[in-house]
C-alpha cells in the first residue's frame, strides 16, 4: 500500500492537509512516512532517510495534526521516495526507533540523546 494513500485513508478527525501556513500548535517532520508493523494507532516516519544516520521516529496518530506533501527525495539509483511533512502536536511523545548490538559496552541512551539532538538542531524554528 502506498504509504500516502494510508495516510489519505485515516479518519480526517485523526489528520487533515493544512494548507495555510504552519499550526502554532504543531511541530513539523519531514521525512518519509511508513505503516506501523503491529499498531494500527501509530505511523512511523524515516527521518533523513538519504542521510548519513536515517532515524525512525514512532508517533501516535492521535498526535498528527497536519500533514503535507513535499518533494519526493531520489537515490543516487534514481528511485523516488516519497517525502511528507508532519505537524505533530507540541507536547506529544515520540519515539526515537534506533537499533544497537548488545554487548557488554552497550549503552544505547547515550546514542539516543545524539540522535534526539541531532534531530532538534534540523527542525526548522517555529515562531509562536
Amino acid at each position: 500500500m502506498n504509504n500516502i494513500n494510508y495516510l489519505e485513508m485515516l479518519p480526517l478527525s485523526s489528520i487533515a492537509k493544512y494548507a495555510k501556513g504552519h499550526p502554532t500548535d504543531g511541530i513539523p517532520f519531514t521525512g518519509y512516512p511508513r505503516v506501523h508493523p503491529s499498531e494500527k494507532n501509530k505511523l512511523i516516519l524515516v527521518y533523513d532517510p538519504l542521510g548519513e544516520e536515517p532515524v525512525a521516529l514512532e508517533f501516535k496518530l492521535e498526535d498528527i495534526l497536519f500533514v503535507d506533501e513535499v518533494p519526493s527525495a531520489v537515490t543516487e539509483a534514481g528511485e523516488g521516495i516519497p517525502m511528507i511533512k508532519l505537524w505533530v502536536r507540541r507536547g506529544a511523545v515520540g519515539m526515537i526507533l534506533e537499533p544497537f548490538e548488545v554487548n557488554e559496552k552497550a549503552h544505547p541512551a547515550g546514542k539516543a540523546r545524539a540522535i534526539k539532538e541531532r534531530i532538534l538542531q534540523e527542525l526548522p524554528q517555529v515562531n509562536l
